[in-house]
């Protein structure tokens, strides 16, 4: 089956006067215009290219690779407004459609928008959106705690920038968590600080705060954050303490809280650890 909105690797079936007709091994086929059939080619070779629909909703493929595909997120200009909606540049001979209902914010000519690509069930056209957040679900969390993941600068907010993880989910990076410019679609790493009982997603970007601390050392950071800085524990607790409050052996957790108490960011005290 071809597939719009996606790379799909072809055969070369036969040569006409539009250009080359490609299939799939089943009944489909697509046509690749003049303008991007190889120099060079036999019929039966296999070609990679991209499917959507031209101007008259037919598909068509092309070899040029466009910003966004389907179930992708990008940053878009806006070419022009109509009366229906807005028209993004992506790359392709045809602009890619944004109506207005789906439009977070009125679209302007000339301004750059965050947007996801999909199909749509009722036009079974591939139009965009930039009410990205429908397009994200927190309810069944694909990663964890200290998790190393892909993030694209969502949008701000009063308490810091939200980004979108792994293209599945909304996290947050905290004010104080950044220390470099971000902006809107750009593309970072960054690690799962702590996974909220509601499922939310603290997120730090890993080139700074967090890169050099082991994910025990990073726990203890965040109980101390939790608890006002302290927490009744030292070298001297027992197993079983350590384990109640924090999940971990004793032998770790004395690994963890000697690389803290090196990097000067708590001090061990003989009522527990304090941060500092």
């Amino acid at each position: 089956m071809i597939h719009l909105g996606e790379y799909n690797t072809l055969e070369i079936l036969r040569d006409t006067e539009p250009g080359l007709f490609l299939g799939d091994g089943a009944e489909g086929e697509v046509l690749l215009p003049n303008r991007y059939v190889p120099k060079i080619f036999e019929i039966g070779d296999k070609i990679e290219v991209f499917v959507y629909l031209d101007n008259e909703e037919r598909p068509v493929a092309t070899t040029d690779h466009p910003y966004i595909k389907k179930g992708d997120f990008a940053l878009l200009r806006c070419n022009q407004v109509t009366d229906y909606g807005a028209f993004l540049d992506w790359g392709l001979v045809k602009e890619l459609f944004c109506p207005f209902r789906e439009q977070a914010f009125k679209m302007k000519t000339g301004g750059w928008y965050l947007v996801h690509c999909y199909l749509d069930d009722e036009t079974e056209r591939l139009v965009a959106s930039s009410k990205t957040n429908r397009f994200l679900d927190n309810k069944e969390l694909t990663v964890a705690q200290f998790d190393e993941v892909d993030l694209i600068v969502s949008h701000p907010s009063e308490l810091g920038m939200n980004v979108i993880v792994n293209k599945t989910h909304l996290g947050l990076v905290f004010n104080d968590d950044i220390f470099k410019d971000m902006s809107v679609g750009d593309r970072l790493k960054g690690i799962v600080k702590k996974v909220r009982p509601d499922n939310k997603l603290d997120i730090s970007l890993n080139q700074i705060g967090y890169r050099n601390i082991e994910p025990n050392a990073e726990h203890i950071l965040n109980e101390l954050h939790d608890n006002g800085g302290f927490i009744p524990l030292h070298d001297k607790s027992s197993p079983e303490a350590i384990k109640t409050q924090l999940q971990m052996s004793k032998k770790s957790f004395k690994k963890a809280i000697g690389s803290l108490y090196k990097e000067r960011q708590i001090e061990i005290k003989e009522d527990g650890i304090h941060l500092l």
